[in-house]
C-alpha cells in the first residue's frame, strides 16, 4: 500500500484528502497551518483540513514553519511513498521534497505554466479569462515549476467568483487526482516539462490590488470585485469612509460623466461612472462600521445623504 503524507489547509483541500482515504490510500500523516483566531470574536479555529483528518483519526501535524521543524523530522521518521500538497499554504523546503520515495506532487488550481504562485484563482477571474482549471505537477526547489501529468479545464462564467471557483476546482482536483495517482505510482506517467516563455504569475494580493480604480471599464470592476469575494474584498472610499464591495453589476448603458461619479441614486439602485463610458451598479455592500448589506439597506439607512454628482474614490 502507497503511504501519503497530504499536506493541505483551506476547504478546497478537504475534498481532495477525502477522497485518498475513501480510495484506500495509506494516509500516514495530515499537515496543516496552525489554529488560527478567527472572526471579531478572534476564536481559535482548526482549519478546515484538521477537521476533517481528525474525523478520520489521522496523525495531525501542524508546524507554524515546515523547515527545520520537529514535524519535518517526523515527517521523515514516517518514510512516506509520496507527499501530496493541495493548498497548504507554505513553501517546502528542499530536503523535505526529497524525502519520499516516489517524489512530492501538487493540486495546484490553475492551468500551469499560467499563473504559478499564491492566488491563481483570483488573478484568473480579474483577468477575465474564460476557463482555469487544475494541474497535477511534480513539486521541485522552485516554486510552481515542476513538470505537468495532467490537466483539466474549466469555465469561468460570469457568475462565478473565488468562492464559487474554488469548489468547482477542489472537486475537479479531488477527480483529477484519483485518476492520475495510479499512473504516477506505477511509472507509467512522466512529468512533462512546462513550457517556460508561457509563464505568468499570481503573488498573493497586496491590499493596493484590493482598491478599486472606478477609471477601469465597468467589465473589469465586476472582474475585479468577484475576483476578490468572498476574500479578500475590494473596497472604495467614499468622503474618506471605506466600503468594502461584495457584488456588482455591468449595466448596458452609457455616460459621459467621469469615473468614480455617483450618476444615479434612487431608492433602490447606485450607479457609478466607471472608465470608457461604462456605468457599474453596486449591488451588496459593507460601509465603514457597519454589517454587509444590500445596497437598497444601505440607500435607507445610514446611506441616506448620499446625492448624484458625488464620487467615491
Amino acid at each position: 500500500m502507497t503511504k501519503i503524507v497530504f499536506m493541505g489547509t483551506p476547504a478546497f483541500s478537504v475534498p481532495i484528502l477525502e477522497s485518498l482515504i475513501e480510495a484506500d490510500y495509506e494516509i500516514v500523516a495530515v499537515v496543516t497551518q496552525p489554529d488560527r483566531p478567527v472572526g471579531r470574536k478572534k476564536i481559535i479555529t482548526p482549519t478546515p483540513v484538521k477537521e476533517a483528518a481528525v474525523k478520520h483519526d489521522l496523525l495531525v501535524l501542524q508546524p507554524e514553519k515546515i523547515s527545520g521543524s520537529p514535524e519535518m523530522e517526523k515527517i521523515k521518521e514516517l518514510a512516506p511513498d509520496l507527499l501530496i500538497t493541495a493548498a497548504f499554504g507554505q513553501f517546502l523546503p528542499e530536503k523535505l521534497l526529497q524525502v519520499p520515495k516516489l517524489g512530492a506532487i501538487n493540486v495546484h488550481a490553475s492551468l500551469l505554466p499560467k499563473y504559478r504562485g499564491g492566488a491563481p484563482v483570483h488573478y484568473s477571474i480579474m483577468a477575465g479569462d474564460a476557463e482555469t482549471g487544475v494541474t497535477i505537477m511534480e513539486m521541485i526547489k522552485k516554486m510552481d515549476a515542476g513538470g505537468i501529468f495532467s490537466q483539466q479545464k474549466i469555465a469561468i462564467t460570469k457568475q462565478d467568483d473565488v468562492g464559487t471557483m474554488f469548489e468547482k476546482l477542489s472537486l475537479v482536483g479531488r477527480d483529477l487526482l484519483l485518476e492520475t495517482l495510479p499512473k504516477i505510482i506505477s511509472g507509467e506517467l512522466k512529468p512533462v516539462p512546462q513550457n517556460e516563455a508561457e509563464v505568468t504569475f499570481s503573488p498573493n494580493i497586496s491590499r493596493e490590488q484590493e482598491a478599486i480604480d472606478w477609471n477601469k471599464t465597468a467589465e473589469a470592476v465586476d472582474n475585479q470585485v468577484r475576483g476578490m469575494h468572498p476574500w479578500p474584498v475590494a473596497f472604495t472610499t467614499f468622503e474618506g469612509a471605506r466600503w468594502k464591495i461584495y457584488h456588482v453589476t455591468p449595466l448596458d448603458e452609457q455616460t459621459t460623466e467621469l469615473p468614480g461619479t455617483i450618476i444615479a441614486r434612487t431608492k433602490k439602485a447606485l450607479h457609478i461612472a466607471c472608465g470608457q463610458g461604462t456605468v457599474l451598479a453596486i449591488d451588496e455592500l459593507q460601509p465603514a462600521g457597519k454589517a454587509k448589506q444590500t445596497v437598497q439597506a444601505f440607500l435607507n439607512g445610514s446611506g441616506q445623504a448620499i446625492t448624484e454628482g458625488q464620487q467615491v474614490k
